[in-house]
């Protein structure tokens, strides 16, 4: 009778600390993410570059409300925009009218900060760099504190104007926007 209730303790004990966990694996558009062409939002800052027009020719924020204010066009949906939608936009707003055939690029001048919390050296709000790894970012915010779980992280992220949360290893990487949680470690 002992090993029977023995047996229904450890069954118990096993689903409620893996039912505590929340364990979510990625889903596939969280990866999916990865492989498209960066979209632009609040945060980010782009330099603009009107060729022969220097007054026009500067960096420019992406504002809350995802638009950008350009002298002589007024301002300009950004949000959920690739750059170069963005360029042909502008593009099209200043031959309405301003200038005669403009030449027009956009480039992403600084990325929206992504941030980390958790159990890190120092959680908070970070630059983001192409490239960025979790693993880089944890090591931008001081590293594992001594009770993290350091074999995988959640990370909150916007895919398709929807926010996801997945548990990825630490080798993945990062977009910018993206917020990284550091679980503490069980024991």
């Amino acid at each position: 009778m002992l090993p029977n209730r023995l047996f229904l303790l450890l069954i118990a004990v096993i689903f409620s600390v893996t039912g505590c966990s929340h364990y979510r694996p990625a889903p596939a558009a969280f990866h999916a993410a990865l492989q498209e062409p960066y979209r632009l939002d609040s945060g980010d800052t782009i330099r603009l570059l009107v060729y022969e027009e220097a007054d026009l020719s500067q960096s420019y924020a992406v504002d809350q409300a995802g638009y950008v204010s350009i002298p002589l066009v007024g301002n300009v949906p950004a949000r959920g925009r690739t750059a170069q939608e963005l360029e042909l936009d502008i593009a099209a707003r200043l031959a309405d009218g301003f200038l005669r055939d403009p030449d027009v690029a956009v480039e992403v001048e600084r990325y929206r900060p992504i941030f980390v919390m958790g159990e890190v050296g120092a959680a908070g709000q970070y630059l983001y760099v192409p490239g960025m790894t979790v693993q880089k970012a944890i090591a931008a915010s001081g590293g594992f504190s001594p009770r993290a779980y350091q074999g995988s992280v959640d990370i909150t992220r916007s895919v398709n104007g929807e926010i996801m949360t997945g548990r990825v290893p630490i080798s993945d990487p990062l977009l910018p926007g993206d917020t990284l949680y550091v679980r503490e470690r069980l024991f």
